[in-house]
């Protein structure tokens, strides 16, 4: 449908998963030589820059999506990304973009994986987006598009508070809790609280 529609994309696939370049994906990857491994950053993490070893391929086109009247104008790629610390984890991708679209820029949208995940998982902590008991469609779908727009504000406003150089916002919390948020985990204001007392 997307090839259809003309959209490209980076797809994470197995390492089984069958391509155009031979019947699966990692044996085509296992015969790249060292030269074909270039050391690149798919994005921005919380340590820094986060890079692999990666590896890209173009593979042959297909005539009823990649060309228009008669011209080439998509190409396909398959994609490896080797871990520096550990050599034998490799992840594959199959790529499909405009031909002046770069392996850097597939690369970047590879690790927008990342930032996407993040954000989910931000919604689910913050706006409930997990916490939903419906059995039907629309139920599901009402309920995501409340929480994905309750979070969208969130960020708008925090981004916006930012922008002013305003301090962030602290959910006030009531005295007698001995409980208190502290980034993504709970903390006891007054652990000494629950100290075992001394034996008499």
């Amino acid at each position: 449908m997307l090839e259809t529609s003309g959209v490209g994309y980076v797809l994470a696939v197995p390492k089984s998963q069958f391509s155009l370049a031979g019947p699966r994906i990692d044996r085509v990857f296992e015969q790249a030589p060292d030269q074909a491994w270039d050391r690149r950053s798919c994005g921005a993490g919380a340590k820094g820059q986060r890079e692999y070893d990666w590896a890209a391929l173009q593979l042959r086109p297909v005539a009823e999506y990649d060309h228009q009247d008669g011209v080439l104008i998509r190409r396909r790629w398959a994609l490896a990304r080797r871990s520096l610390n550990r050599p034998d984890e490799i992840a594959h991708y199959l790529g499909y973009a405009p031909l002046d679209v770069a392996v850097d820029e597939l690369v970047r949208v590879a690790g927008a994986r990342w930032a996407i995940e993040e954000c989910f998982q931000a919604a689910k902590n913050e706006c409930g987006l997990d916490e939903y008991e419906v059995r039907r469609y629309v139920g599901r779908y009402r309920h995501i598009t409340l929480a994905m727009l309750a979070h969208a504000f969130l960020a708008a406003m925090s981004a916006r508070a930012a922008e002013k150089g305003e301090p962030p916002v602290r959910m006030p919390w009531s005295s007698s809790s001995l409980w208190r948020k502290c980034g993504d985990s709970w903390q006891l204001t007054h652990p000494e609280t629950f100290a075992p007392s001394p034996m008499r």
